[in-house]
């Protein structure tokens, strides 16, 4: 057997990787064909979702980098690393580890690109997340792509009032202000141009609180404080992986796109689910599932959700099944006797006793009938 010199299987390993993350076309209203793998390493990789060609639907692709050890799951050629997806939630976790925004200085001041994710079916989620920036007497705003302001804050390190010295950290490692600060992102989009503006022209405090913009999963910050405030860690601290929460969904639209088509906000919530005289397939191919629209300040889409006492996939069939309550009887509400039944559960007193089995010691013994 004729062994591979390293460069050409290195090489070859590259190309199945390409071809495994090619993008899928599985259409709407099928499930994945069988044989599609469902896990990268140590993440778990569901339907809609896929990491081969044909194992997902489209915009779903992932890729599986088999270089590294243990395999890294990313969003295409991004810098965003997966680390978890929630079907019930419709979102992903990811890493970006490429760190801090790389922000280009002119004299004074500076830009730079969140560059995120491909537009569909993904946005930073508005919630779980915060422009995070440190430096001294800086002010950093997120744009959009027609140039409107979404969000933005100021950090400042405060000078003595006897001119002795600099104040660059808020009590407790906190990021209130004093050489950090934060603010939600109250637009969620697939990637932000970033601006920094010097409020401190003569830059007296510059590099005394390492300067970065990240845009970052909410409680980051909070336990690397120390560190992401420490100057001689600056080098290291930048490059840092920062955890951001993604929302996804599908037929995931811009809303200037539908606006233009003459639809209003409510309009496009109302467009987006799939109906009969639509002539659309729906993604929500389980029975017991349902589509739920998706309307934001960015797009509009929709995700797929289990029925009420259902869990599982609802983007595959069979994939939403039913939950039996009663192996949790308690914590169901159910302190008597528990019968699950498809979707929901019977609570009763056992035989010989009345009352309230919904409530704890609310059955009590009978002597009717004795």
């Amino acid at each position: 057997m004729t062994m591979l010199p390293a460069t050409a299987a290195a090489l070859l390993v590259l190309v199945l990787q390409l071809m495994w993350s090619a993008e899928a076309q599985v259409a709407v209203g099928s499930g994945p064909p069988a044989g599609c793998p469902d896990r990268c390493g140590n993440v778990s990789v569901p339907f809609p979702f896929g990491i081969r060609d044909g194992c997902s639907l489209e915009g779903f692709g992932l890729t599986c980098n088999t270089t590294s050890n243990p395999p890294r799951l990313m969003i295409g050629n991004s810098t965003l690393q997966v680390v978890n997806i929630s079907l019930a939630n419709s979102t992903l976790r990811a890493v970006d580890i490429a760190g801090a925004v790389n922000i280009t200085y002119g004299q004074i001041d500076g830009n730079g690109t969140w560059v995120g994710v491909v537009a569909s079916p993904y946005i930073v989620n508005e919630t779980l997340n915060q422009l995070l920036v440190t430096g001294c007497n800086i002010q950093v705003t997120l744009v959009g792509s027609g140039g409107n302001v979404i969000s933005g804050c100021s950090s400042f390190c405060s000078i003595n009032d006897m001119y002795t010295g600099g104040v660059f950290r808020s009590p407790g490692n906190k990021c209130a202000g004093i050489g950090c600060c934060q603010q939600q992102v109250s637009i969620g989009r697939p990637s932000y141009r970033v601006e920094l503006t010097n409020l401190d022209k003569d830059r007296e405090f510059s590099g005394r609180v390492p300067e970065a913009v990240r845009i970052a999963e909410l409680g980051w910050f909070d336990g690397l404080a120390a560190d992401l405030l420490n100057v001689s860690l600056a080098d290291t601290s930048r490059r840092n992986p920062v955890p951001v929460v993604l929302d996804w969904a599908v037929a995931s639209t811009g809303l200037d796109v539908t606006l233009n088509a003459g639809l209003n906000k409510q309009a496009a919530n109302n467009w987006s689910c799939p109906t009969a005289a639509s002539g659309r397939k729906s993604a929500c191919i389980s029975s017991n599932s349902f589509c739920r629209n998706i309307a934001d300040n960015y797009r509009s889409g929709y995700v797929c959700r289990c029925d009420k006492g259902y869990d599982g996939n609802p983007y595959v069939a069979g994939g939403c099944q039913d939950i039996n309550e009663c192996e949790r009887a308690k914590e169901n509400g159910c302190f008597g006797e528990c019968t699950n039944t498809p979707g929901a559960f019977l609570c009763r007193c056992p035989h010989g006793a009345r009352g309230n089995a919904t409530i704890p010691n609310g059955c009590t013994k009978s002597n009717l009938g004795n």
